[in-house]
């Protein structure tokens, strides 16, 4: 098939905003971290960049979107392993004209940034070689088959296909692949981790809230990317992605501070921003299926039902540092869910009609299978690898370490460098002491006292 110049444009824009998406995690999970431990956050999402990167290239493709053979609804095979056969000019079968390594390099960065998302559960405690070795086998043996279970068919009309793909579950750019499993995995990794020295007792604020919004608004324009992005066209189903994305977001964002308002006295900055994040991940799975109204009724739903989630930690008692388990997690199951009642092929015939487009419940069913299939084995395979990355390497840094803060212990370095003062200006320096005087026997000649900037 011939290049289509105008979707290839469009998807390897995709690709570049998905791919910054992970960078804008970094700051947004790095405002909420404390200051000493900020850039250990922060690596932890652009390690993720490096690591799964290169899993992707050397395999991952190959087991997520090839044949397995006669394993095929489970998990793909090898035979396109480094991308072995792969020609810039040969074209993927889907009939967009796009260059197969267009898609492959937009299906890149979506797993990236789903490995780098569970990273904020473990804030301020996690090993960062142990983190360096969790991504990558993580990556290999939970999304790559989940990316295959929802996303991989041969392409032909009752030909093979990945068995939640078989199943009529509708994902259209990663509710249950990216978020739902992103978000059971942190409360897996969670468990085997433990708690932050100090909580839930200690107050632990986030550092820099101008950080998180920053986080925020760059998720926001990479998130059109990757839902838009992901029609595989610049088309009208790129077009109803794009403004439900904005749709779903708004609302959510608003419910979020007003529930803040009514229960807490106070709408926050890091309340709108989380709203912001929860109306991306709900919207994600929906935003092909469902009507800009609908979508409005996703974003209200989910900005409100997160808003009260990320609470239940301490009722229950699992230190989710930064709410990975109550956004990513919770939103990606109601925008799951919702596409069963608000789906419409009146939009979309390539969708199916929801309960309230009169389809009845067949389309619900078909999506909590999915979910819970999801939650499940995603939960279960993340504790096996957690567990034994702890028994052979350990997992979790020492007391003191985490006392003292990862930048310093993990990285030798620091955020943020407030120095000394010296007598009449200069940073860096020492304050010198006058000389000793009557009453000072016993202090050495010329003692000097340091000041903190």
């Amino acid at each position: 098939m011939k290049i289509d110049s105008g979707n290839t444009a469009w998807i390897l824009t995709s690709a570049a905003l998905v791919l910054l998406m992970t960078p804008g995690l970094a700051f947004f999970y790095g405002g909420m971290s404390r200051a000493k431990s900020v850039l250990n956050m922060m690596m932890m999402s652009f390690v993720s960049i490096a690591v799964v990167g290169m899993v992707w290239v050397a395999y991952g493709w190959s087991m997520a979107f090839t044949s397995g053979g006669g394993l095929s609804s489970f998990v793909g095979g090898f035979s396109e392993w480094g991308l072995v056969g792969l020609e810039t000019a040969a074209t993927a079968d889907d009939g967009t004209g796009i260059p197969q390594l267009v898609f492959v390099a937009f299906q890149a960065t979506f797993a990236i940034i789903t490995v780098a998302l569970i990273s904020g559960a473990v804030a301020d405690r996690a090993k960062f070689g142990a983190w360096v070795v969790f991504t990558a086998v993580w990556a290999t043996l939970v999304y790559f088959p989940i990316a295959h279970w929802v996303w991989w068919s041969d392409g032909e009309e009752g030909g093979k296909a990945g068995w939640i793909f078989e199943l009529g579950a509708l994902d259209f750019a990663g509710g249950t692949v990216v978020h739902i499993n992103a978000g059971v995995a942190a409360l897996a990794l969670v468990l085997v981790l433990g708690k932050r020295r100090g909580w839930p007792k200690e107050p632990m604020r986030p550092h820099n809230l101008p950080f998180v919004l920053l986080g925020a608004g760059l998720l926001w324009f990479g998130w059109f990317g990757f839902n838009a992005g992901s029609a595989g066209a610049a088309d009208e189903i790129a077009g109803l992605s794009f403004i439900n994305t904005i749709a779903a977001t708004c609302a959510a964002a608003f419910a979020w501070i007003v529930v803040e308002k009514l229960r807490d006295g106070s709408s926050t900055t890091l309340g709108l921003a989380s709203g912001i994040v929860a109306g991306l991940v709900a919207i994600t799975p929906a935003c092909a299926f469902v009507t800009p109204l609908g979508a409005i009724a996703i974003g209200l739903v989910a900005g409100a039902v997160c808003a009260f989630a990320v609470s239940l930690k301490y009722k229950l008692g699992y230190d989710d540092a930064l709410d990975v388990v109550g956004v990513h997690m919770v939103g990606g199951i109601v925008g799951a869910l919702l596409i069963g009642f608000l789906a419409t092929t009146a939009v979309n015939d390539g969708g199916a009609d929801g309960l309230f487009a009169g389809g009845g419940l067949s389309l619900l069913g078909k999506q909590a299978v999915a979910v819970l299939a999801t939650l499940a084995y995603s939960f279960v395979a993340t504790y096996l690898i957690a567990k034994i990355i702890d028994l052979v390497m350990g997992f979790r840094v020492s007391e003191d370490d985490e006392a003292a803060g990862l930048d310093s212990t993990a990285h030798a370095e620091t955020a943020y460098d407030f120095g000394t003062i010296r007598a009449g200006g200069g940073s860096g320096a020492t304050l010198a002491a006058p000389a000793p005087v009557s009453g000072d026997a016993g202090k050495p000649e010329g003692a000097a006292k340091k000041v903190e900037a």
